[in-house]
């Protein structure tokens, strides 16, 4: 599929977001390595730890295993649903990695393409890999967000409204480059092989974390 229409007005502003981006995920990349060289001159006993006593880590919690919904039959759209104008996707983002400041990336690059972000914060356990969390009313919305990654596990839970949790994990992605997410404003999205309906998917229970969501 070709990405959305898109007047020329924005070449310049993709420009500078694509650099903007390049610079937050290369800051975080740097402090990761240096965090990564630190702790493994601590564990071969290079450098004397600076506390006395293991710090312990979050134990990493995945959400259950659960079959991926298929996209809804929207009406007026028989060909299929059609991706959720960025504007309108209500996307809380939380950092379940362990690492400083994922969620405030992740949420920036996503906020510059028009996202709505309501919400960041840190989860108080790990997550293994980013993964989407929404309930019924919110499957095109978290499909339009799966989009923008290479890759990212999508999971239905219990909850009522619309908005999307978008969890970074210990394995993540960086979005991909805009010019390269495979939407289009009128093109139908394309549902996750394997996907079941919602309606035989038992939900998982929504984590309640920050604000409630709507």
């Amino acid at each position: 599929m070709t990405t959305p229409v898109q007047d020329p007005a924005r070449t310049e502003r993709r420009r500078r977001e694509h650099e903007r981006q390049a610079v937050v995920f290369g800051l975080l990349i740097a402090f990761l390595a240096v965090i990564g060289l630190a702790a493994v001159a601590v564990y071969t006993g290079a450098v004397n730890a600076p506390i006395g006593q293991t710090a312990a880590s979050p134990s990493a919690a995945a959400a259950p295993e659960s079959p991926v919904p298929c996209l809804p039959a929207m009406k007026g759209q028989p060909d299929g649903a059609l991706p959720v104008p960025y504007a309108d996707v209500r996307l809380r983002v939380f950092n379940g990695s362990g690492s400083t400041g994922l969620a405030a990336a992740h949420a920036e690059v996503l906020n510059d393409r028009g996202f709505d972000i309501i919400t960041t914060g840190n989860l108080t356990y790990q997550v293994p890999e980013s993964e989407l969390r929404f309930g019924v009313k919110g499957i095109r919305a978290a499909y339009t967000v799966a989009a923008q990654y290479p890759e990212i596990r999508m999971v239905l839970d219990d909850r009522a409204g619309k908005a999307v949790d978008l969890a970074v994990g210990v394995e993540w992605d960086r979005p991909m480059a805009e010019e390269e997410v495979p939407l289009s404003a009128d093109e139908p999205l394309t549902n996750r092989p394997g996907c079941v309906p919602a309606k035989e998917i038992t939900p998982v229970k929504q984590e309640k974390v920050g604000a409630a969501d709507d």
